[in-house]
Formats: C-alpha cells, sequence, structure tokens
C-alpha cells in the first residue's frame, strides 16, 4: 500500500517523468540530455538535481554522464570489445569462455550450441538476455525474437549513459557458470571511486524472486547501506562468508578502474576462481535512491569530479 502510495505522490508531483513513461523513452529523444536527467533525477530522487555542485553520489553520477565523456569508455561498456580490454589490462584468464558473437539472430545455429549457455546482447542490460540451463526446454523461435527485439533497443535513451549510444550491436554468447543445481552465482559488484575500490554491492538469487542486495566494506564488513526501498531489494538475513579471492577481486577492479571517477566493475566467483562480469560507469544509472541520503552523500564524498569548463556554465 506505502509503495503504490508513493508512486501516485510521485506520479501528482512529476507529471513530464510520467508523461516519458507511458510514451516511451525512445519517443522523447528530442529532449536534452540534461532536461531529461533533471526531470528523471527529480521522479526517482524526490529532490532536484544540482549540477552546480553535485555532492550525492547519484547527483555526481548525472553530472558524469554529461560532463565525462571519453571515447574509451564506450569500448568499455560494450561486453564484446570490454573482453579485449580485459585481456590486456588483467589477463585472458578472468574472461568467461566465448561461445560465439554474432550481428544478428538469424545467425545464430542453435543447434551448435551446448546444453547450456548465457546470451545477451553488448550495449544494453536485460533486454535479448537468455539464461539457457537446459536447450532441450528452450524456445528458440522465442529467443530470436528476444534478442532481436534487444538489438533494436538504444539503451543510451533510457537514463541518458552516454558510453552506451555509439556501441555497434551484437549478440555474445559465453558458457553457463554455475555451482550446480541450477544455482546462479553471486554477482560480486566492486564500487571502485577514482581507481579505488571501496565498496561490495553483493546480489545473491539474480534474475530470480529471492533476489537480495547487500553492501560490504573492502573488508568484508557486512554495512547496512539499504536501496530496498527505490530497488525492493531486501538485505539478506546472513552475512556472506568472505570470498577467498576478495583480495585479487579488489586489486583487478583497481586497474580496470584506474583513472576514471567512478567505476562498477561486476565479477563471479566459482570454485575460488574469478571471472570478470562486465564495467558499468553509473550503477543504478544514479537513479536507485538510498534509504537514508546520508549514505548518498558519503557515496557523494569518495567521487572527486574532474575539473571541466563547462560546470561553470551550469
Amino acid at each position: 500500500m506505502a509503495t503504490t502510495k508513493n508512486r501516485i505522490i510521485k506520479a501528482i508531483k512529476n507529471p513530464a517523468a510520467v508523461l516519458v513513461g507511458r510514451i516511451g523513452y525512445e519517443n522523447v529523444k528530442f529532449i536534452p540530455d540534461k532536461t531529461y536527467l533533471k526531470i528523471m533525477y527529480k521522479y526517482y530522487m524526490g529532490r532536484k538535481l544540482n549540477l552546480v555542485k553535485p555532492e550525492s553520489f547519484n547527483a555526481k553520477l548525472q553530472w558524469l554522464k554529461l560532463y565525462d565523456r571519453k571515447a574509451i569508455y564506450t569500448n568499455m561498456a560494450d561486453k564484446v570489445k570490454a573482453r579485449e580490454i580485459v585481456k590486456v589490462k588483467i589477463g585472458e584468464k578472468y574472461l568467461v569462455p566465448l561461445i560465439g558473437i554474432w550481428n544478428t539472430s538469424e545467425e545464430i545455429d542453435f543447434n551448435s550450441l551446448p546444453e547450456q549457455f548465457v546470451m545477451k546482447c553488448n550495449h544494453n542490460s536485460g533486454k535479448g538476455m537468455c539464461i539457457c540451463q537446459s536447450k532441450t526446454d528452450l524456445d528458440i523461435e522465442k529467443t530470436k525474437a528476444d534478442l532481436k527485439a534487444g538489438l533494436e533497443e538504444n539503451y543510451y535513451y533510457s537514463a541518458r549513459e552516454w558510453p552506451y549510444k555509439n556501441i555497434k550491436r551484437k549478440i555474445i554468447c559465453e558458457k553457463y557458470l554455475s555451482v550446480g543445481n541450477g544455482e546462479l552465482l553471486n554477482d560480486y559488484k566492486v564500487l571502485c571511486f577514482n581507481g579505488k575500490p571501496k565498496l561490495i554491492e553483493l546480489h545473491k538469487g539474480r534474475f530470480s524472486s529471492h533476489q537480495t542486495e547487500d553492501f560490504y566494506d573492502t573488508d568484508w564488513n557486512k554495512t547496512d547501506i539499504s536501496q530496498y526501498k527505490s530497488c525492493g531489494l531486501p538485505k539478506s538475513e546472513s552475512t556472506e562468508e568472505k570470498p577467498s579471492c576478495l583480495n585479487e577481486m579488489l586489486e583487478l577492479s583497481g586497474k580496470l578502474a584506474e583513472g576514471i571517477p567512478h567505476l562498477r566493475v561486476d565479477w563471479y566467483v566459482l570454485n575460488g576462481k574469478l571471472y570478470f562480469g562486465e564495467m558499468t560507469f553509473y550503477d543504478g544509472a544514479g537513479f536507485d535512491a538510498f534509504d537514508r541520503y546520508e549514505d548518498d552523500l558519503m557515496l557523494g564524498s569518495w567521487i572527486h569530479l574532474p575539473d571541466h569548463d563547462t560546470l561553470k556554465k551550469h
């Protein structure tokens, strides 16, 4: 009831954001990035976006979307090209084994694929993804249609995350990693600030109805940071065992994040071995509010924004 009430209040206070939601973000691409981000930030965060002197984590992510636009970011966000960056910077052994890369879903020969695999688009998050645990039970035509829809999505327009805008869209297929019994691996998301790992965002049961989200510091102390009110992901009731490769995970994340104001590096751990997931510049698109605003400010204090002439104008 409280969630429904909050949505109604948001809708009344932010009719422009509701309009975007109704007609679709790709249909409002004419709205300038800065204006769009101000509209959506007010809707999700419940406060105005200050781009002159941003202080919170989520506000600074919006600033970075607008003003920190290095060409290399596009390659780092590209799930295909990111593999080459990882190979060069930290080593090929951290990559999930590759099965194939295609330009369209029609090119895929499903008969040649193994019984289990993970297939996704290289330029977005979620749409078109296929986690296949049993090819025998897979609806191939639906999978093709989902991938086609994913390739057609310009993910940039949903939250104006600039690095995704010009990625050459492809489909990538990697080995399915599992501890067995259909159980999905934990997703370790290392939040780096100016090249230094500071927090690990742990997702358990991802892509399931019982997904949880916890935040650990770099010494593997569970914190009380939460985004439950905005994401709907509760904290787990127990403390996860410290990964044996935690120090390696943190060191490698720092190498990949070197020279970048903020970068999230995702990892999987299987039998003590690290596997790289992806790199993300804007955790939650900068629209996932923290249950306590002071946590937003704390994380924000860890980001040192680069000098930029346009800062004086906005």
